[in-house]
């Protein structure tokens, strides 16, 4: 079992994500903006991070480059989940740090494979 942070401003995708998350046995935590999201991964220190792009407060991107400078959280996966699909924005997102960037709408299936394949790396 990992720890899952999903962070989306958006309530219904983050019931997507923590219904198919759940039923293959992952325990999910959530935020609802980059600055809620560096608090709960501090605090949490979760095996994986779901990032929203377009958010409150902080926009996934900047939430990206901190997570990636702090120690706690710096080699911690993390998935760019967004509308955001052009190729600049998916660039972007990987160039800070990503590890995988993933468009909306997206099948919760596939989301849920391309998960457990990097906690599989990871050892979990």
């Amino acid at each position: 079992m990992a720890k899952v942070l999903v962070v989306d401003d958006e309530v219904h995708i983050i019931k997507i994500i923590d219904y198919k998350l759940r039923a293959a046995g992952h325990m999910v935590v959530s935020a609802r903006d980059g600055q809620e999201a560096l608090e709960r991964a501090r605090r949490e220190k979760p095996d994986l991070i779901l990032l929203d792009v377009m958010m409150p407060k902080m926009d996934g991107f900047e939430t990206l480059v901190r997570l990636r400078r702090d120690p706690e959280t710096s080699s911690t996966p993390i998935f760019m989940l967004t509308v955001k699909g052009k190729e600049v924005d998916r660039a972007k997102g990987m160039e800070l740090g990503a590890d995988d960037y993933i468009t909306k709408p997206f099948s919760p299936s596939k989301l849920l494979a391309r998960i457990e394949e990097v906690l599989r790396r990871k050892g979990h």
